[in-house]
């Protein structure tokens, strides 16, 4: 990857992970192999929304990985980005409403203000 920040994911990585937890590495892979496959949800749909959460969470691996398999499984480029729209909106959609939070303290200490 381009930023130093994040290590490439390298076999080496791979097999560490896998000496130090084997057990729970493979819960880890049954797990996401059930996830992703076709259910109610098409495995593309759901590569999608991965791509949306990822963005979210901030996880440049996971944006690689299931824009990869979105695309391998039909996705366009187009529905690639609307995934990462609506996760820009739901984002900033959960500051606008964490903003009553301060909209609450400014109230408080107005009044706090007044009662002085």
């Amino acid at each position: 990857m381009e930023n130093s920040l994040y290590p490439a994911a390298t076999l080496e990585i791979a097999k560490q992970r896998e000496q130090l937890t084997p057990e729970t590495l493979n819960a880890w892979r049954t797990f996401s192999r059930q996830v992703f496959a076709d259910g109610a949800l098409p495995a593309k749909t759901k590569d999608l929304i991965a791509i949306a959460v990822a963005h979210v969470t901030q996880c440049p691996y996971c944006i690689r990985t299931h824009t990869k398999s979105a695309l391998a499984k039909g996705a366009t480029d187009k529905e690639v980005m609307e995934a990462i729209w609506v996760a820009a909106e739901m984002r900033a959609g959960g500051a606008v409403a964490h903003s009553a939070l301060a909209i609450d303290v400014m109230k408080e200490e107005a009044s706090l203000k007044e009662e002085r």
